[in-house]
């Protein structure tokens, strides 16, 4: 058995305000569950993705998020959860003007290999990307695998 406190744990470099590893703190070997709290405007991830072997699971404790489908966009209140299967294309956003907490689960751990598509301005389209570390190390960047360009900055 393990226990953390949420509050006590470092948040991780992420496109959130907040996020919290809590699966890897407590040593979980086949979950991954991530604490989140969004600003508006933030969102749960680097791009519009799709995890080939992991589904995951959205439990909304506060706020309101707006989830880009395959289907349509999905809004999701405070104590209403969400699940995606393996495979499925989605995106979350905090679109209001309250902070949202959240929980996010997924299994198994490794999602296996990951589609994200952002939004390129050299491209002029939504193209296949990457998450790498800045040259500095202060910031993840998501990079277009088409065209090479530095398309977002988070730190």
């Amino acid at each position: 058995m393990e226990k953390v406190d949420i509050e006590e744990l470092e948040s991780w470099m992420s496109p959130a305000t907040i996020k919290r590893p809590v699966g890897k703190a407590l040593d979980a070997e086949n979950l991954a569950i991530n604490y989140y709290e969004l600003s508006p405007g933030d969102s749960f991830a680097f791009g519009y993705h799709a995890h080939a072997e992991q589904e995951e699971t959205f439990y909304i404790l506060e706020g309101t998020v707006t989830f880009e489908t395959e289907d349509g966009d999905v809004v999701v209140g405070a104590d209403e959860v969400i699940h995606f299967e393996a495979g499925e294309f989605q995106r979350g956003w905090n679109r209001g003007d309250e902070r949202v907490k959240a929980l996010a689960m997924g299994a198994p751990q490794e999602g296996g290999e990951l589609t994200l598509l952002c939004e390129c301005p050299d491209c002029g389209e939504r193209t296949d990307h990457v998450v790498e570390r800045a040259e500095a190390g202060d910031a993840l960047v998501t990079v277009c695998e088409d065209c090479g360009a530095e398309t977002a900055r988070y730190s």
